[in-house]
């Protein structure tokens, strides 16, 4: 599909590729941005203003489509040219609070995030906790250091890892509320001032001692829960590796004739590939899982054919007490010995 030099209605809803799309010259820098979002095939549309504000190159979200058509947007980025014409901040009635602009930081930091990541999840689990009770339904721009003194003392010594987190995640929010021209200042910076150190050392989550994996494992093959869950517990924990990247393994990354699994890069922590040797008990667990292949390629498929959620795993381990399984093996470079 060619690009148009002005947009129309047929092409908005037809348009396929990614990519951002202008209005041309009389469209008042209105644009339509095309881009996948992380449901493979679906594509997100959504409208933009690029436009100077007191002298500032600013860009003005419109809204999506098709909740906002073409003609709606047009009217949209005429009011702002309007506006900013008769001496008006078009961006004075459109500034979000705490919690609206979270959800755009979280969608921005996204992209970064490997597949299967609980990244997100956890970032607005915090939030939800600690700081929007106090901040969330309010202006970002009238958000104070004492607004933020009130999420963040009450936990600051007695949970001082949660609040140093908590502490970073606002102050994401803040700086991206700056960069918008929402506010002139990130008020975190004045916390850990006017609050002290809080460097309690971290509590790392307990492991399963070498001698008892065996058992554990057999608490975890005793369950109901279906095969491909048991199976991808007893593999991560045999390979040592994280719940992401046993879940969504694939089997044309495991070579069966040399014992090796090479977890692409942009599923580990390093964002480098990592090469695991396939002990004797890890390879007998792939021989089991070849019998749920679907053909969709992965290792350990749900019953619909999905990868497993990391919500499954977790609440294997909540159900049989177990830890978390990727600690659960004693050192790293024991698991990958060949037995």
């Amino acid at each position: 599909m060619r690009r148009p030099a002005t947009l129309s209605a047929t092409f908005v809803k037809t348009v396929r590729r990614p990519g951002r799309y202008g209005d041309g010259r009389g469209g008042h820098g209105l644009t339509l941005l095309v881009k996948p979002t992380r449901i493979e095939g679906r594509l997100s549309k959504t409208w933009s203003q690029r436009i100077r504000i007191n002298g500032r190159e600013t860009n003005l979200g419109l809204g999506s489509y098709p909740a906002v058509t073409l003609a709606e947007a047009r009217r949209r980025a005429l009011d702002n040219r309007q506006a900013i014409e008769e001496g008006r901040n078009p961006r004075a009635n459109k500034t979000p609070t705490f919690e609206q602009a979270a959800d755009k930081v979280i969608e921005l930091h996204s992209a970064k995030w490997r597949p299967g990541s609980r990244s997100g999840e956890i970032w607005k689990s915090s939030l939800r906790t600690y700081v929007y009770p106090t901040v969330g339904g309010k202006r970002i721009d009238l958000i104070t250091s004492a607004d933020l003194m009130a999420c963040l003392a009450p936990m600051w010594f007695t949970k001082a890892e949660t609040a140093r987190r908590v502490r970073q995640r606002i102050s994401a929010v803040m700086k991206w509320a700056v960069a918008e021209g929402h506010r002139q200042d990130d008020p975190t910076a004045t916390i850990t001032a006017a609050l002290g150190k809080n460097s309690a050392r971290r509590q790392h989550m307990r492991s399963v001692p070498h001698s008892q994996v065996s058992e554990a494992l057999a608490t975890i093959r005793a369950t109901s829960a279906s095969a491909a869950t048991v199976y991808c517990f007893e593999f991560l924990t045999l390979c040592a590796v994280r719940s992401g990247e046993a879940r969504l393994a694939t089997w044309d990354e495991i070579d069966l004739d040399s014992a090796t699994w090479t977890i692409p890069g942009h599923r580990t922590k390093t964002g480098e590939p990592h090469r695991v040797p396939l002990s004797t008990a890890a390879l007998a667990v792939l021989n089991k899982t070849q019998a749920l292949s679907d053909g969709n390629g992965l290792v350990f498929p749900s019953a619909t054919g999905q990868p497993l959620s990391d919500s499954t795993i977790s609440k294997l381990c909540r159900e049989t007490g177990s830890k978390a399984p990727h600690m659960g093996c004693g050192p790293p470079s024991a698991a990958g010995q060949r037995k």
